[in-house]
């Protein structure tokens, strides 16, 4: 932007000349030049308005927005050479700046305000996920008094894409949290003499927690927000109001598909994320400590009990319900736009990934009770 493009001013004349066109379009320009200009001291100012080849009604109220503020620092403005035409947009300005309240300063909100309008809002959301939970549940009961109306096909189709295409990358995660574990613990171990213990420590681990565990959050990045990211976008093409339509609720045809599909599919993964994490840790244990793949599987038979195994199991189906039911909340809450389709797809990892945690924690506690 070039120096003085709309206002040029001659200190020794006292005299400030506007040029250009002072509308909407350059409401931007003109205030960042107002606010450059080093005004003179009190005294007498002429505004020349013969430069100004057009004005609108928000150039004239920024003229006078100007000449208020010089009157207030007790300048004398004098406007001179505006058009008639000009004059007149400034005449009927002026008259209903004098109408005008200062509007109040609004202060800003503090934090005690802002965390309970979140908490408001996020009871709100649970209130709705909720309600959303109830009416699946109870549509749930009634496809059971006519089997014949489950979609079985969809069903199948939601394990071969939540189940047999994520084996890939379960089995290698595994593999791997199990070469983590058995190094970390592995290296205190040798300290001690106690390179057998790796055994019991890698099993009960991997058991119990990190293969429940891996799997559900994996899924969850990865399936909880395919299922948002697809309902959504049926959203937005309005292809579920279509179904509705049709006579065809979107829980029977879309949602418990989905559900069911997880709720098999989950723990047939954490199973596969158990054998493979104890592979990694049997390799590793070989290679560092000395402890051969016989040794350990001998072992591992003896002092690992049936009920870790079963106990990381329980956890699976429950983890697959928040999973599938979070994602398919959060893909009906799309409001008809890509980047709400985005924002919603993103809030279904997180909260899956959160209450996944929370549930495992919530697991620990009741087994830690009961002496599991």
């Amino acid at each position: 932007m070039k120096e003085a493009l709309f206002l040029k001013l001659d200190t020794n004349a006292r005299r400030v000349d506007c040029q250009g066109e002072w509308t909407l379009a350059n409401l931007h320009e003109l205030q960042h030049e107002i606010k450059k200009i080093t005004w003179p001291d009190a005294g007498k100012l002429v505004i020349n308005g013969s430069g100004i080849s057009k004005m609108d009604s928000a150039g004239a109220w920024l003229i006078l927005r100007s000449v208020k503020k010089l009157e207030s620092k007790g300048s004398k403005p004098q406007m001179v050479e505006f058009s008639d035409q000009a004059q007149k947009l400034l005449d009927f300005i002026y008259k209903k700046m004098e109408n005008l309240v200062a509007l109040p300063k609004v202060k800003a909100s503090n934090w005690v305000i802002r965390l309970g309008k979140v908490t408001v809002e996020q009871l709100d959301e649970l209130y709705e996920y909720l309600s959303f939970v109830g009416k699946l549940s109870l549509e749930t009961l009634a496809l059971f008094l006519k089997p014949w109306q489950f979609r079985f096909s969809s069903i199948v189709n939601t394990i071969d894409k939540t189940g047999a295409r994520a084996l890939g990358i379960i089995a290698l995660l595994s593999f791997m949290i199990g070469v983590v574990i058995a190094y970390q613990m592995g290296f205190q171990l040798r300290n001690y003499g106690a390179n057998v213990f790796i055994v019991d420590l890698l099993g009960l681990s991997v058991l119990r927690e990190f293969g429940p565990l891996l799997s559900a959050i994996m899924v969850a990045g990865r399936t909880g927000s395919a299922f948002t990211a697809q309902l959504g976008i049926m959203r937005v093409n309005q292809e579920i109001d279509a179904l509705d339509t049709m006579g065809v609720t979107p829980g029977e045809l879309l949602l418990i598909p989905r559900i069911t599909g997880l709720l098999i599919a989950l723990p047939l993964l954490t199973m596969w994320a158990d054998i493979w994490g104890i592979i990694g840790g049997m390799l590793m244990a070989n290679n560092m400590l000395g402890v051969t793949p016989y040794d350990f599987l001998d072992r591992f038979q003896r002092e690992i009990p049936m009920r870790s195994l079963i106990l990381g199991l329980v956890k699976a189906p429950i983890f697959a319900l928040l999973i599938a039911s979070i994602g398919c909340f959060q893909g009906m809450q799309v409001e008809g736009s890509a980047e709400s389709v985005g924002t919603k797809t993103t809030r279904s990892v997180v909260l899956g990934i959160f209450f996944i945690i929370l549930a495992d924690a919530f697991f620990s506690i009741i087994f830690s009770k009961l002496r599991l």
